[in-house]
């Protein structure tokens, strides 16, 4: 059981990103995957969610008309398209994976490494 999460980097304010997550080792059709950050010195938090199989999302207010979660089930990669980044969404952002489709990370089993968005002019 893998995740890999890549596409973090440097973004001017403004500018838009879409991170992946790439999964191994699951039955993903009974699994919801996620996508969780954390900002230096914040406790992690949730930022969308989506059921893998029937495709229900779940987006944080924080994000909410920014923060695209999807999924390519032929390939079983993960997604997060981040549009008109700001200062604040500068975090470290992790992929995970789990049985309920849920902003809770507790109920999220299986966790990638984590990558960098450092939003900055």
């Amino acid at each position: 059981v893998q995740l890999q999460a890549s596409g973090g980097g440097l973004v001017q304010p403004g500018g838009s990103l879409r991170l992946s997550c790439a999964t191994s080792g699951f039955a993903l059709d009974y699994y919801a995957v996620a996508w969780f950050r954390q900002a230096p010195e914040k406790v992690r938090e949730f930022v969308a969610a989506i059921t893998w199989k029937g495709g229900v999302d779940n987006v944080a207010d924080s994000v909410k008309g920014r923060a695209t979660i999807s999924r390519d089930t032929a390939k079983n990669i993960l997604y997060l398209q981040m549009n008109n980044l700001k200062p604040e969404d500068t975090a470290v952002y992790y992929c995970a994976a789990g049985s309920l489709n849920s902003e809770y990370e507790a109920l999220y089993d299986h966790w990638g490494q984590g990558t960098l968005v450092t939003v900055s002019s």
